[in-house]
Order: structure tokens, then C-alpha cells, then sequence
């Protein structure tokens, strides 16, 4: 019976759909807020404008996505530093500079919140 449960959980995390279309509703939404947000990107000592930095995660997201499991791992593999430079990318709103990574997993948690 305990095993029953185990292979269920683990069905439901890993192998259910509704929890993969989740991520990708959160991904989505993440890829959006970027395009929408009227920063400049900066990744290895060059400035984008929101539309390319968010066309270049996506690119990122695409050559990567089978090694993504969560809408973190996203975050951490697609959206946060170069995996060539190992430099860490950054977005400047209103004068403010934040990692991206900080940004967009604060914007995540936003997002968790509101349609929670």
C-alpha cells in the first residue's frame, strides 16, 4: 500500500500533466513580465531591451527545456547567468539594478500569490 502512495506521488509530481502545464503557465508568464517591462536587460556587459532579452531566455529555454523541471530551474538554468561567461544577468527598472534571478523569482512569488 505504502508503495501505492509512492508511485502516486511521484505520478502526480513528475509524470501529471496538470502540474507540468502549471510550470509552463508560470514560465509563460515569466517570459511575458520580461518582455513587458520596460527594463534594460544586461547579460555579459551588453544592454537589451525587454523584447530581446526575453527572445534570448526563450532561445535558452528552448535548447535546455528537457532538463527543466521547475518553474526554479528555469529561473536558475535559462534565466539568471550565462552559461558560457558564467556572468550573472542583470535588469535595471527605474534606476534600480537587481540580478535577474532575484527579479524574476520575485515576480514568481507575486504571481504564486495572486492566483493561488
Amino acid at each position: 500500500m505504502n508503495k501505492l502512495l509512492t508511485g502516486f506521488i511521484l505520478w502526480f509530481v513528475l509524470g501529471n500533466p496538470l502540474f507540468a502545464a502549471s510550470n509552463s503557465d508560470e514560465i509563460e508568464h515569466l517570459l511575458s513580465f520580461v518582455a513587458q517591462s520596460g527594463c534594460i536587460f544586461e547579460r555579459n556587459g551588453n544592454q537589451y531591451d525587454p523584447v530581446e532579452a526575453r527572445e534570448h531566455i526563450q532561445r535558452k529555454y528552448n535548447h535546455i527545456r528537457d532538463r527543466i523541471s521547475t518553474t526554479e530551474d528555469f529561473i536558475r538554468y535559462a534565466a539568471s547567468e550565462s552559461s558560457i561567461s558564467g556572468k550573472k544577468y542583470h535588469a535595471t527598472c527605474n534606476g534600480e539594478t537587481i540580478t535577474s534571478g532575484d527579479w524574476l523569482s520575485k515576480e514568481l512569488e507575486r504571481y504564486r500569490q495572486s492566483n493561488g
